[in-house]
């Protein structure tokens, strides 16, 4: 039986762990539960679940981590404030169940270098699936990664269709339904970029070597390509459960976890080349990637920034990626990676958002 806290209970990632590990009582047992801010639903899960550890907050979630004894910690809180529960968990020695993808685009070689080998198990569904696929091969043998993408609510839009986009229609998301950053970012792209960099930290490979292809259907959720021709794809239609049981409780699988597909009703899967004119966030994001250091975290936190700002009616939805590509090109990054010069450089970033979203 393993041990399992759960940070960012309440979001949607952390109600459906619970409803696995629910499901599950013979295979874990919850012992932590952190949320952001919801301390209402907090207690109602405590309670249904009769778990005593609780915290509420990115430094009590951090706490927390360090003083429960846990195999593992699902990180599934949103934006980087996540990086403390991260690192935190690396150190103590747990598995890692990271749905908390912008603690390891941000903390880069700082997570990297706490991490030992296979310490980290990625819940994302596309990283879910690449970890799947990688074990149909050694390392040497995977020639590229596809990453796929439904395209978000605009796909298909020219640049110029999309200066109207309102926040509501940014939220219209075609299959998955998640909280606002993430729908947004969908929107934008920038989501896509950001598991990019997550793909190249996760399993080493190029970014020359990582593609972006659109999938509107959401059933292939990413594939790796071998060099022998071969590629090897997971598909599954779109439920969250999957890819947490496995984080969960990797690299084992859970029966009855979520429904198979219908392979006696015709269907079709079309995939389409990603149109970087439209959405330049992926290839900003790979160009971010490669120079490293505070780069990420720039691109991270400036986004965030202006995802808030669209969404209160100050910025234009093309506005968030070139608002973090202005941002990015004017940083100037720290002569040494710490926990706090990335600090550093996301609250630059932050201020330097601020001031061209301020300036129109």
């Amino acid at each position: 039986m393993r041990r399992i806290i759960v940070l960012g209970s309440t979001g949607s990632i952390g109600t459906q762990a619970l409803d696995v590990i629910r499901a599950n009582p013979r295979r874990f047992e919850l012992v932590g539960l952190a949320a952001g801010s919801n301390a209402e639903m907090l207690a109602e899960q405590a309670a249904a679940f009769q778990v005593e550890s609780t915290a509420l907050g990115a430094a009590e979630a951090e706490q927390l981590v360090r003083d429960v004894e846990a195999d593992v910690v699902l990180n599934a809180i949103t934006g980087s404030i996540g990086l403390g529960s991260t690192l935190a968990a690396l150190k103590a020695g747990r598995t890692l169940a990271l749905a908390n993808k912008e603690s390891l685009i941000v903390g880069g070689e700082l997570v990297l270098a706490a991490a030992a080998p296979d310490q980290i198990v990625p819940v994302d569904s596309e990283h879910s699936a690449i970890a799947q696929a990688l074990r149909g091969g050694t390392h040497a043998e995977v020639r590229r990664l596809v990453v796929t993408a439904s395209g978000g609510p605009f796909r298909g839009r020219s640049r110029d269709e999309l200066r109207e986009v309102t926040p509501q229609q940014a939220l219209a998301h075609p299959t998955w339904d998640m909280g606002r950053m993430v729908t947004t970012n969908s929107a934008t792209l920038v989501n896509k970029g950001l598991e990019v960099i997550e793909a190249h930290l996760l399993f080493d490979v190029a970014y020359d070597d990582i593609e972006v292809v659109v999938h509107p259907q959401s059933i292939v959720h990413s594939m790796v390509e071998f060099i022998d021709g071969s590629t090897i794809a997971q598909a599954s239609p779109p439920d969250m459960r999957l890819p947490i049981s496995l984080g969960l409780d990797w690299p084992n699988r859970i029966g009855g976890v979520g429904r198979p597909l219908d392979w006696t009703s015709a269907t079709s899967w079309t995939f389409e080349p990603l149109d970087d004119g439209a959405f330049p966030a992926v290839a900003l994001a790979k160009a971010v990637g490669r120079a490293g250091a505070t780069f990420p975290a720039v691109y991270n936190a400036a986004n965030e920034q202006a995802v808030d700002a669209f969404h209160e009616g100050r910025l234009p939805f093309l506005g968030i990626v070139d608002t973090i590509s202005r941002v990015v090109d004017a940083h100037e990054p720290p002569d040494t990676l710490t926990v706090e010069s990335l600090a550093e450089a996301e609250a630059w970033a932050r201020r330097t958002a601020d001031q061209l979203i301020a300036k129109g």
